[in-house]
């Protein structure tokens, strides 16, 4: 088969995606009593946030996580959604205490959210969840879905003893403040890059091509258009360059190729297991006789915001440090995203398994299905790096904790003794997936952790002490 029969299953299987199949959520959702309120006007302080239910708001990025897998949106695409989501529930919550700060002007293009009626009872938790649902509706394909979601939410405060016009008028100033972020999101040149040139093959060698078993489109090849949230530009943290393209047995190139083929050999049991715990690949395909169907995942940016709610939960942490910690992952994710897929279409970067079927093994398959988009640098590597700096700092440095994000999608809880270890086992499962180069893997870590470092250094939402460190 060439490679233009390839590209034109993968169209067809990219059109399809998005309107097959259905996930089944695990753990229902569980009724809290809701007691925040506060008034409009100069009396934020009158909440304690970490005396307030953080339950619906892990509800709620939960549910806009299943629905981004039911949609099957691409990782970078997926991180996205998750920001914006993310900065209107905090944009929100924030204003319950004077010490944490708004994120406008401090992201790139946005503006202060619009303010609350002086002199009369908002729900904030309320107001914050209904924004962070309405926003990710706007952002998703099953709109229906993520409303019977997000009005289930709800109807949990209408229900908690919530007054019904301090009910009415949070639901209006969620509305409000989503409408703020959408208008914002718009400007981002997102909508401009549906209509950019498609990756382009050629016969090159060193380059990228489709992989078996869809030959898929490259995933986002302009994605580096989009308007960043918090880093200067994709370009600021790009890595140093892959190993220049050589098959010639001995060469550099050649050995790290090698190393991908014997380390995939020789798998133990354990890191078959890593390999298939941070798999997180939304484009899993299979194929029986001449049918071809999704097995459909979390993406790898969902993974980690699955471990800010388990993070969360175990800290104790109330409704307002848990929605600053949703923050700034989710900015960190999405930036990290930026950051990684320029350098992948700047590199172009040609797959191990293409390189090893061609130069030394022509029946070798990796244990994990190649992702459809260049090699250099992992994006797993990138994010996942990232994300455990601004966790790390949020919740310490060796904070401990048992990652049970892939229970609902057939695989068993792992557990770890720091954030950034989760994320170094992140980086190498894709060297034991037999995806990525080593060098990939290495040089992803440094670029996350700039990503990560510039938020923590520079954003400023919260108090010095937020939550007590172990």
């Amino acid at each position: 088969m060439n490679l233009r029969v390839h590209t034109t299953i993968g169209r067809l299987v990219r059109r399809v995606r998005y309107t097959r199949g259905a996930l089944v959520v695990g753990g229902a959702l569980l009724a809290a009593p809701i007691s925040a309120c506060t008034r409009g006007g100069p009396t934020p302080n009158s909440v304690s946030a970490a005396s307030t239910d953080a339950a619906p708001l892990h509800h709620a990025v939960h549910d806009l996580t299943s629905v981004i897998v039911y949609d099957i949106f691409s990782p970078p695409q997926a991180s996205r959604i998750y920001a914006y989501s993310s900065v209107a529930a905090y944009e929100v919550l924030r204003q319950a205490d004077t010490n944490y700060t708004s994120l406008a002007g401090q992201l790139t293009g946005l503006t202060p959210v619009p303010a609350r009626q002086p002199g009369v009872e908002y729900s904030l938790p309320l107001a914050s969840v209904h924004a962070l649902m309405t926003v990710g509706k706007q952002l998703t394909f099953s709109r229906a879905r993520m409303d019977t979601l997000r009005l289930t939410l709800d109807e949990q405060y209408r229900t908690g003893g919530l007054a019904s016009d301090v009910y009415e008028r949070s639901i209006a100033y969620g509305d409000t403040v989503a409408a703020h972020i959408l208008a914002w999101a718009a400007k981002d040149n997102y909508k401009e890059m549906r209509g950019m040139p498609k990756y382009t093959v050629t016969k090159e060698l060193s380059r990228w091509v489709p992989t078996p078993p869809a030959y898929m489109d490259a995933v986002e090849p302009n994605w580096a258009k989009l308007r960043p949230f918090f880093i200067d530009s994709a370009t600021q943290f790009r890595p140093e360059p892959p190993l220049a393209f050589d098959p010639t047995k001995g060469s550099p190139f050649y050995v790290q190729a090698k190393e991908v083929y014997d380390v995939g050999r020789g798998l133990t049991e354990e890191q078959r297991a890593i390999a298939a715990f941070w798999d997180c690949n939304p484009y899993v395909m299979h194929v029986q006789g001449h049918t071809m169907f999704a097995t459909k995942k979390v993406t790898p940016g969902g993974h980690w915001m699955g471990i800010v709610g388990l993070a969360s939960r175990s800290a104790k942490a109330g409704i307002l440090v848990s929605a600053d910690a949703y923050a700034r992952t989710a900015l960190a994710l999405a930036d990290g995203f930026l950051s990684v897929w320029e350098a992948k279409y700047a590199t172009n970067v040609i797959r191990p398994e293409t390189v090893i079927n061609r130069f030394l093994d022509e029946a070798w398959e990796p244990l994990l299905q190649t992702p459809p988009f260049p090699e250099y640098t992992s994006g797993h590597s990138v994010i996942s790096t990232a994300a455990a700096v601004v966790l790390s700092e949020q919740f310490g440095e060796t904070f401990t904790f048992a990652d049970s994000t892939e229970v609902e999608y057939g695989l068993p809880v792992r557990s770890f003794g720091s954030f950034r270890a989760a994320a170094d086992e992140a980086a190498v499962s894709r060297l034991y997936g037999g995806i990525h180069y080593r060098r990939a893997i290495e040089q992803g870590q440094l670029q996350g952790a700039k990503v990560g470092a510039l938020i923590v250094q520079r954003l400023q939402t919260h108090p010095v002490t937020r939550v007590a460190k172990r």
